[in-house]
């Protein structure tokens, strides 16, 4: 009897090695890392129906087979802070990689509307927080609340909220207005709620209390970019957030920490160790971008950002900017480039551990804008890791895969089925060369795409193939809370 289960097991185990049906999709031969479990190994992955059905040491069967050998195999990357997600800046975004795209910051307003206005169209899977500049906006301009997203978006996409959504004290009645928005937007599915502080200044303390409350109340992130630049700023969210018992998640800690990145790092450290449910990201550059039309450029924003006219150029043209031109462009309306940040400082936060990649990517208007939308994962997985050395590799693929998900599956289900390698895991996939994975995107050429990164694939439909753009994939689904 004994000799009997010994051979039913060692069969049984013997079965599920073996390619006993075959898969839509085989990708043999990769280097699988996944850094949910740590595989790093040689591995044969089957894809069926959307989803990864086999991880197995020995080749499987399938209706296609597309041999990978010398590349890493990995989970599509979770871009955490992008904006805009149209059509187009998605498949800038496939290039390096990235196969789920979310607005966590500047987030959309009204939500289902958003979501009805993605489906179909999007080659990346999408989501959004509700975002309380947008819901700012629309209590002031209560005629526009309803039915008018394309509206409210297309004046706040570039951050520059209308004068009164972004300066103008709320009374109690608008107060009332926001509240019920962003309950109503929640109801709908939003990921979290976002917050633009530095772009509603007139949001006092009480205000971004108030809505910190909801967020603690519905169980969902607040994600911030703070009122303004450095640790005072930081130490003012991380202090509402531990007053309201909200879960809190600072954006882009390297342009919001500038010059203190290295204190605001140990300062989320402590915050953590003390308890607090809270993260953080970074993009791999320099010099940051926003429009210049926003309230971040009220009086007093030299002494804010620590720069001055000069370290600002207009994105349309590149030419850096003067008061007069500054004035100018001001009242036009459009991007800039701002030069605010040492490299020794963003090194610290990409290589500091817990903290993601994410892009804060922003719309590109005629091929023009910041190369952050286009190059950021290949930016950390070529310049970064391979050639500086600043990370290893599993630990840089972390940052771009699991640590996103597990942001948000605490509240968002469909997120466990993100950001790893595993049998069940939605076929999200991202194969690279990890010799030579690097982005091209410049300030100048700002949409070139990544090298390196042969094959994408959404939900087990390639969006590239071959190094191509797979220009009519449109496999993205939402990701939104459900009931």
């Amino acid at each position: 009897m004994n000799a009997c289960l010994r051979f039913l097991t060692a069969f049984a185990t013997l079965a599920t090695s073996l390619p006993l049906s075959a898969h839509d999709l085989v990708i043999a031969n990769g280097r699988v890392m996944d850094p949910a479990s740590g595989l790093d190994a040689v591995r044969h992955i089957g894809i069926t129906g959307g989803k990864i059905s086999a991880i197995s040491e020995v080749p499987l069967s399938g209706d296609q087979i597309i041999n990978v050998a010398g590349h890493v195999v990995s989970p599509g990357f979770i871009d955490i802070h992008a904006h805009g997600q149209t059509t187009g800046d998605m498949q800038i975004q496939a290039r390096d990689g990235v196969t789920t795209v979310l607005d966590m910051e500047v987030g959309v307003y009204p939500v289902s509307e958003w979501y009805r206005s993605m489906e179909g169209k999007a080659p990346l899977n999408f989501g959004a927080a509700v975002g309380h500049i947008t819901v700012r906006f629309a209590a002031f301009h209560p005629q526009l609340r309803i039915g008018h997203w394309a509206v409210n978006r297309a004046r706040v996409s570039g951050l520059g909220a209308s004068p009164a959504g972004a300066n103008q004290i709320a009374s109690e009645a608008e107060l009332k207005l926001m509240d019920e928005a962003i309950r109503r937007g929640l109801d709908e599915g939003a990921l979290g709620i976002g917050f633009g502080i530095n772009y509603t200044p007139a949001a006092d303390p009480s205000e971004i209390e108030a809505m910190f409350r909801i967020a603690a109340q519905r169980k969902v992130p607040a994600f911030v970019h703070t009122r303004a630049f450095g640790i005072a700023a930081i130490r003012e969210a991380i202090d509402t957030a531990k007053k309201t018992g909200a879960a809190l998640h600072i954006v882009h800690v390297g342009s919001s920490g500038i010059t203190d990145v290295p204190e605001v790092l140990k300062l989320i450290d402590a915050s953590k160790a003390a308890g607090m449910d809270l993260t953080t990201e970074v993009y791999p550059y320099t010099a940051a971008s926003t429009a210049l039309e926003s309230a971040m450029f009220n009086p007093g924003w030299q002494d804010n950002l620590k720069i001055s006219y000069g370290d600002l150029a207009w994105a349309a043209t590149g030419e850096r900017l003067t008061k007069e031109t500054f004035e100018s462009y001001r009242k036009q309306g459009g991007w800039v480039i701002i030069y605010m940040m040492k490299d020794e400082n963003v090194e610290k936060a990409i290589a500091h551990p817990g903290v993601m990649i994410a892009s804060d990517g922003i719309p590109f208007v005629d091929g023009k804008g910041h190369p952050r939308g286009a190059g950021t994962f290949a930016r950390v997985l070529g310049h970064y890791s391979r050639e500086k050395k600043l990370l290893p590799l599993m630990d840089a693929l972390a940052k771009m895969t699991i640590l996103p998900a597990k942001r948000l599956e605490g509240h968002v289900p469909m997120m466990k089925n993100k950001g790893r390698i595993a049998i069940g895991a939605d076929a999200d996939i991202t194969i690279f060369d990890p010799a030579k994975v690097i982005d091209r995107a410049t300030f100048e050429a700002p949409t070139t795409p990544s090298a390196g990164i042969p094959h994408v694939l959404v939900n087990g439909t390639f969006v590239v193939r071959d190094g191509e753009l797979v220009k009519d994939a449109r496999p993205g689904r939402a990701v939104r809370v459900t009931p």
